[in-house]
């Protein structure tokens, strides 16, 4: 599935009271994932395999790495769980970083919103706004990301400029 979306990750320090501030729109919650992100050495763009028990996907990605709000243009296929793709794609590729999280998963219609708490690195919002069915221009998916970086009363820095993969050490 090929996915057009835009997006930002803020670092905060009081995540509680950014997801109790999201509480007040009632958004659809789709509950607390601990996800696995195994990211493998490839020429260009990212590549990763999310292991959780909500999502778990195989994940292609290029964006920039921008401390702002971006665009990224993601390939997306869903699986069951199979150590055989991991085994594969180890053996192939070699690990380029892991990430553990706990990730609470809300959604407003295209809206994803995840709170995050990531080893070593600590406590992150991220928004994405989500465009799987081109049924958004790329100037309304920026509205909307947008829109919420100001509802979440942000700061330009507290954003983010790369992947969590980056930021990990070692």
């Amino acid at each position: 599935m090929n996915i057009k979306n835009f997006e930002f990750k803020a670092k905060v320090e009081d995540l509680d009271q950014y997801e109790n501030k999201l509480l007040e729109l009632k958004p659809v919650f789709h509950g607390l994932d601990h996800q696995i992100d195994t990211y493998f050495n490839v020429p260009k763009g990212r590549l990763k395999l999310r292991e959780g028990n909500i999502e778990s996907s195989l994940i292609n990605y290029d964006r920039q790495d921008t401390a702002d709000m971006k665009q990224s243009e993601v390939i997306l296929y869903r699986h069951e769980p199979n150590k055989a793709l991991k085994d594969i794609l180890v053996k192939q590729l070699g690990v380029k970083k892991i990430v553990d999280k706990k990730r609470k998963i809300y959604f407003i219609d295209n809206v994803k919103f995840h709170f995050d708490t990531v080893e070593t690195l600590g406590t992150f919002i991220e928004v994405e706004v989500i465009d799987d069915k081109d049924a958004f221009t790329t100037e309304q998916l920026k509205e909307q990301c947008d829109k919420y970086f100001h509802f979440f009363r942000l700061s330009k820095s507290q954003l983010i400029d790369r992947s969590y993969s980056d930021l990990v050490i070692g």
